[in-house]
């Protein structure tokens, strides 16, 4: 086969690929504390503090509990610190971050695949990384959010609705659109712990 027409099916395969995401956004309800089950996604359970919510150490060895950032907008992002797309995508998510985070946006970055703790910590400082990150050194969170591809980001809205998810890198003005449907409404409490 010529390389014009293998171009042209990778191209084709993509396309359809990147349509059959768009058309699967959709809302999925997230129960932060009975279950966390995320439904209308093969009934994938989040696992965390009594067995419901998701949770993650960071780099310093803080945890990172799902259910603790009920209130805010929160922007889940799988990502590793080899992969090409999520290199470039990297200032976008800190520039993000840093505009909207005053106004409710919380960005949990779960770093995949890694050989190391010392290679994402690495990582964050050479970038200038101020959002939380945890290594999912296991895979757990990974495999049970059924992500294939890196980077994939998840919006969940203060009300713990998943409102998109995005398979592949997004640049700022996508970051921003999808980042501003999350955010606390001004009479909403951004921060408020779950009840």
């Amino acid at each position: 086969m010529e390389t014009g027409v293998r171009v042209v099916l990778l191209s084709a395969a993509l396309s359809l690929s990147l349509a059959a995401n768009a058309r699967a956004e959709e809302r999925w309800r997230v129960d932060f504390e009975n279950g966390a089950a995320i439904t209308g996604y093969n009934n994938v359970r989040i696992p965390g503090d009594t067995g419901t919510t998701f949770s993650l150490t960071d780099l310093e060895g803080r945890p990172i509990r799902l259910a603790d950032l009920r209130g805010k907008g929160v922007w889940i992002n799988f990502w590793a610190s080899w992969c090409p797309p999520c290199q470039a995508e990297t200032p976008i998510l800190r520039d993000t971050y840093a505009a909207y985070r005053d106004k409710g946006l919380e960005l949990v970055a779960v770093a995949v695949q890694e050989s190391s703790a010392a290679d994402v910590t690495s990582y964050a400082e050479r970038y200038g990384l101020s959002h939380p990150i945890g290594n999912d050194a296991s895979g757990d969170i990974f495999r049970l959010y059924r992500v294939f591809a890196l980077p994939t980001q998840i919006f969940v809205g203060p009300d713990g609705v998943i409102r998109s998810v995005v398979q592949g890198p997004l640049d700022a003005d996508g970051a921003a659109s999808h980042v501003e449907t999350i955010l606390p409404s001004p009479g909403e409490t951004a921060g408020a712990a779950a009840p």
